[in-house]
């Protein structure tokens, strides 16, 4: 009996912990997955072509103010 109840102890702990370790790997490889599209973000926002869009009293996405729209329109001329 008390070798049935030990074996079902370390069948189940070992479901447990395999369980916590798989999830806490999901956890840190998301983790890493949202970092590097943070980075790719941030340095596609850097490139001269990229306007960036606020949004308007209206509900609608336009281009922040004059500087953004004429930086992309200095890029497109030369």
């Amino acid at each position: 009996m008390v070798l049935r109840l030990l074996l079902y102890i370390l069948i189940f702990g070992a479901i447990y912990f395999g369980i916590r370790k798989i999830l806490r790997d999901w956890k840190q490889r998301f983790a890493d997955i949202d970092k590097a599209t943070r980075e790719r973000d941030l340095n596609e926002r850097k490139r001269p072509g990229v306007v960036e869009l606020k949004r308007d009293h209206d509900g609608v996405f336009r281009p922040g103010d004059k500087a953004d729209s004429d930086k992309s329109d200095k890029q497109d001329k030369g």
